[in-house]
């Protein structure tokens, strides 16, 4: 019981935390008119939070890997809370990156799947893939039903009322966590004792880790075709292509759906199924469907093609790889992996959400972006094949050291 718990508290974390950072690309047409700022400054801006959120998973992963989640999530959700308030009152550019980027990406870094994967991993094992799958659809589920419900409050109220919307959400969370969340971690349990080992220890054997640096390379370029260029580039390219705001947040919303059949399906995957191949394909169909994007023009039938074909293999690829951590690499250093990873992800977002601005600024198009994120998923996809289905005697040992 206490399993799905978490898992319903994750559900519902996840899917406020992903549409509080779509906020970003809904208002980026406006900023640039009202408050005079580049697309390459709010793009800039995303990019540190992105950043910082690679610094702050794997101190969170560490943290919940030792002390359990309820604490953590509860001071995540209050800086996340604090951080998209003080976004109202940004009227220069390194307020944007103080609030937005640095306050706001500490929350999104907390609140993250990587946390709530390593919280809920103890607590399963022959479900584990799609208990972690259902948690990670929050993710789908939250830009479906909140991004328009934001893009009405955009047009009828103003986007600070949006960002006071999104941060008194978070603020509600934070006596939810404190109410339902376990003190301690499911590793404390019979099964699983909590990690005695330093971190440089855990660290030092994770990079010796044939498995980890092949997930970490694939993942970094999975972040660069996936939060990077799509979630803060894909609404400012539909309204290039001539799109008003709500055929774009349809759009979207549309995306995000079509994200909760492909995240559940391959966390039901994860359980049955050759696990490095079935990554490798949603990467190469996720470089296909950039093909179909830069088709697009003026054609909504083609647009809502490319949602429904990025939504199927967009966030699909995180149960999958939540599942090889814990099989390959251990529940017990499942927070640490998981945070890590998630540094690796958010690197590469950081990187395609930073290209895209510049390009634009630069070419005054998107076209090359989605070029070089067909190869980047391209590449990914080759990575991810390179890995073993089980693991092997070498991987049981770094289970067993760590």
């Amino acid at each position: 019981m206490v399993g799905w718990t978490v898992v319903g508290y994750g559900f519902m974390a996840i899917a406020l935390s992903a549409s509080a950072r779509a906020l970003l690309s809904l208002v980026m047409p406006l900023w640039e008119s009202e408050m005079g700022w580049t697309r390459s400054l709010i793009s800039t801006a995303g990019a540190v939070a992105l950043i910082v959120m690679a610094i702050t998973a794997p101190i969170a992963g560490d943290f919940i890997d030792r002390l359990g989640p309820r604490k953590l999530l509860a001071a995540g959700f209050a800086l996340l809370a604090a951080g998209l308030a003080l976004t109202t009152v940004s009227t220069a550019p390194w307020q944007l990156m103080l609030n937005f980027g640095v306050i706001s990406g500490v929350g999104f870094g907390v609140v993250g799947a990587s946390v709530f994967f390593a919280a809920v991993a103890p607590y399963f094992v022959e479900r584990r893939g799609f208990a972690m799958a259902v948690v990670d659809s929050g993710s789908t589920v939250g830009p479906l039903l909140l991004v328009p419900l934001a893009a009405f409050v955009l047009t009828a109220w103003g986007w600070r009322n949006e960002f006071l919307a999104a941060a008194g959400a978070s603020a509600l969370m934070v006596p939810i966590a404190l109410y339902l969340l376990p003190r301690n971690s499911g590793k404390h349990t019979a099964h699983h004792a909590a990690p005695q080992e330093p971190m440089r220890t855990r660290l030092l054997a994770l990079a010796r880790s044939p498995t980890f640096n092949l997930l970490f390379w694939s993942f970094l370029l999975c972040g660069f075709t996936s939060s990077g260029v799509i979630e803060t580039h894909f609404l400012p390219y539909a309204a290039i292509c001539g799109f008003g705001g709500v055929k774009a947040a349809g759009a979207y919303g549309l995306l995000s759906g079509i994200n909760l059949v492909g995240v559940l399906v391959a966390g039901w995957l994860s359980d049955r199924m050759n696990r490095p191949l079935l990554l490798a394909g949603i990467y190469v169909v996720r470089s296909l469907s950039f093909i179909l994007l830069m088709q697009v023009g003026n054609d909504v039938t083609l647009l809502y093609a490319f949602s429904v074909i990025f939504g199927l293999f967009d966030y699909a690829t995180a149960p999958v790889v939540a599942s090889l951590v814990a099989s390959h690499l251990g529940v017990r250093v499942m927070g640490l992996s998981m945070g890590l990873l998630s540094a690796g992800h958010s690197l590469g977002a950081a990187l395609g959400a930073y290209a895209g601005g510049v390009a634009f600024d630069v070419l005054g198009s998107y076209r090359w972006l989605w070029i070089i994120s067909v190869s980047m998923a391209l590449l990914a996809a080759l990575i991810a094949a390179f890995i073993r289905k089980n693991p092997t005697q070498g991987h049981q040992s770094l289970q067993a050291s760590v």
